[in-house]
């Protein structure tokens, strides 16, 4: 068996120190890479949900009862209230 050549100044040992310190910056990299993903999934989510929900709300009254004087009035003609057996039933809520 030979025996390997002696180690020049161009070619030594890596110094263990240095791997370490090597590994630790990719685990630093690693772990800001990682948190700045979330941080930015966390932004479009947030940024959908806005957009989805402006402060706009659907109500389901009848179209023209804002300028009605009562609110009897303003359910009248709505066809969905008539009642079939006539006017002389009311109903009237305490």
């Amino acid at each position: 068996m030979s025996t390997p050549p002696p180690l020049t100044m161009t070619q030594q040992e890596p110094d263990p120190r240095m791997a370490s310190s090597e590994m630790d910056i990719a685990v630093i990299a690693g772990v800001i890479a990682a948190v700045a993903f979330v941080l930015v999934c966390l932004l479009l989510l947030m940024l959908h949900y806005m957009y989805r929900h402006k402060g706009t709300y659907h109500t389901n009254e009848a179209k023209g009862t804002e300028f009605a004087e009562s609110a009897d009035v303003a359910l009248q003609d709505d066809p969905s209230l008539q009642d079939n057996g006539g006017s002389s039933k009311k109903e009237y809520f305490i």
